[in-house]
């Protein structure tokens, strides 16, 4: 086998070699200088990526047919690199109904940290039509037409916005209800 400064190769089953450090002195200074230099870097990048001001929060549904649609409206919206996101099914539905209690508090301190860390000003709620979570949250009937699907997502989007004044009152929110073809409503 072949020897290079402090380390040797010992062979190990089916064909593969072990590096070793010749001293421990030599592996324990490789090893430390690895986990500072890992440690320093690590911290640099995470403060660096973790400040600056941001515009908005976007709060949108998991719903693959509406990732992109969601994302062209905050191009257009002059958003691009300005907002942070938080996805969860049903959007708003997501954070006030009854049936999906167990994820809220992960919203709430998420949009905590985004507050502290992206000093964002606003929330932006996209909830959309034809949403599974509005059916397991609140049944087919309260989606069975377009005029009470309508009402139905009203209704979250508007406690949501209750919620909000309460957790976090210096924010301002938007909400809106998109369609299949990105048409977003918005609700004042």
């Amino acid at each position: 086998m072949s020897n290079s400064g402090n380390l040797k190769y010992k062979p190990v089953g089916c064909g593969g070699m072990l590096l070793e450090a010749h001293s421990r002195r030599s592996f324990i200074k490789a090893a430390g200088g690895s986990v500072l230099f890992t440690s320093v870097g690590m911290m640099a990048f995470g403060a660096h990526a973790a400040s600056g001001n941001y515009e908005a929060m976007v709060l949108s549904c998991i719903d693959p047919r509406f990732q992109d649609l969601v994302s062209k409206q905050q191009a257009a919206d002059g958003l691009v690199g300005k907002y942070s996101a938080f996805t969860i099914a049903g959007a708003s539905i997501g954070v006030v109904a009854p049936a999906f209690q167990a994820w809220q508090q992960a919203f709430w301190d998420n949009l905590g940290t985004s507050v502290q860390l992206h000093n964002i000003k606003k929330v932006i709620v996209v909830n959309h039509r034809d949403c599974g979570a509005a059916k397991i949250a609140y049944g087919e009937a309260k989606v069975a037409t377009p005029e009470i699907e309508t009402e139905t997502h009203k209704a979250a989007l508007m406690a949501f916005r209750e919620q909000l004044k309460i957790k976090q009152p210096a924010l301002a929110v938007q909400l809106g209800l998109m369609s299949l073809d990105g048409k977003l409503e918005i609700f004042s």
